[in-house]
């Protein structure tokens, strides 16, 4: 159902490529997505697939959206760039990058930090989710 679409690739821009196909981070920031809380679900910009939803969106003052978990399983890789060691999430099907994952997140909400460049996210409002086909996660959506 999902997958890596070349015409949903062909339609970035050229942060959103550098981001999701060459393991790009965006400026800290500086993300459309950084300061928005509204309910709904943010999905992978390249393959449609749901990976966060706004209930588990918080406040980390990093400088990208956070979120305390994936509604679906995401790849994890060891990121040895930048001179540390860290987790590189990409989407399963688009194989997108999207950020890293980090132990520092709110203990009350598991303890992990999913830090999300913008750019490698689409943002579905809860109006629009099950016009879009992702009403099964309506119920994991605040508001």
């Amino acid at each position: 159902m999902y997958r890596k679409d070349p015409d949903a690739i062909a339609r970035l821009t050229p942060e959103q490529y550098r981001v999701t196909q060459e393991n790009g981070t965006e400026y800290p920031g500086t993300g459309e997505h950084l300061r928005n809380f509204e309910p709904g679900l943010y999905v992978d910009i390249v393959s449609g697939e749901p990976l966060f939803v706004s209930a588990d969106k918080f406040e980390s003052h990093c400088g990208w959206p956070s979120f305390s978990k994936p509604v679906a399983a995401l790849a994890e890789l060891r990121d040895v760039s930048h001179g540390m060691v860290r987790t590189e999430v990409r989407s399963v099907h688009g194989d997108s990058h999207l950020g890293h994952v980090f132990p520092d997140g709110p203990r009350e909400r598991g303890g992990l930090r999913y830090c999300i460049n913008s750019a490698a996210l689409r943002f579905v409002p809860k109006a629009a989710m099950a016009a879009e086909g992702y009403g099964d996660y309506l119920d994991q959506v605040e508001g």
